[in-house]
């Protein structure tokens, strides 16, 4: 990327990006091109992280192990869902993940646990997302059963208006009670220790920067 098209970028991702300084967003960019590696930009072909790719960084880097998870938090950050994450979808997402306010981390997780996007998270898909966090016991006839407990617990704590699933409303109302209702579901946000060290590592010195 030449020097003239990443200042342009860089400006126009820092006005529209609330949490990040201009210093901060020049070095996401610059670890994007690192991470994507020399693409040249070919006609009509979008240039970006692949699902796997994706995957990888959340795993190595934020310690995500659930597939599933990984997978809906992949698609909250491709926000036109081409299946590839732009370098404006990249500084847009990690802007919410790493230190996004309450109310973006609350529309976040929603999309991410609202599994087929219908606006609801569904008995259904409480079942498969705590089914995967949940270890089973040997001595369980049927560990199914303590899954679908589990999901009327949760839906008689946060299922506010009574209908059986979860609305952004009743989710919304349960998260403000009681804020470590934010990732009922599965751990979808970095925990404080691997953002801190993200950070740490991405923002380093301005003057290293100097060159871009």
């Amino acid at each position: 990327m030449n020097r003239k098209k990443l200042q342009k970028l860089t400006d126009s991702l820092t006005k529209n990006c609330k949490h990040f300084n201009k210093f901060e967003v020049k070095c996401l960019i610059n670890l994007f091109c690192n991470l994507v590696g020399d693409v040249t930009e070919r006609q009509g072909l979008a240039v970006g992280l692949d699902r796997n790719a994706f995957r990888n960084i959340l795993h190595v880097t934020f310690g995500m192990t659930d597939d599933m998870i990984m997978d809906r938090v992949f698609r909250a950050f491709d926000k036109d869902n081409d299946g590839c994450i732009t370098v404006s979808e990249w500084v847009y997402g990690l802007s919410v993940f790493l230190r996004g306010t309450l109310e973006e981390k609350m529309k976040y997780c929603f999309d991410v646990f609202d599994l087929n996007g219908d606006g609801f998270i569904s008995k259904e898909e409480m079942f498969h997302m705590l089914k995967d966090s949940l270890l089973k016991q040997p001595s369980e006839e049927d560990p199914d059963e303590g899954i679908k407990d589990l999901v009327e617990i949760t839906l008689k704590k946060m299922d506010h208006d009574h209908d059986g699933k979860l609305s952004f409303a009743d989710y919304e109302q349960a998260v403000r009670e009681e804020t470590l209702l934010l990732e009922a579901f599965g751990p979808c946000l970095p925990d404080p220790k691997s953002q801190k060290e993200f950070e740490a590592q991405v923002f380093k010195d301005p003057n290293e920067f100097n060159e871009v």
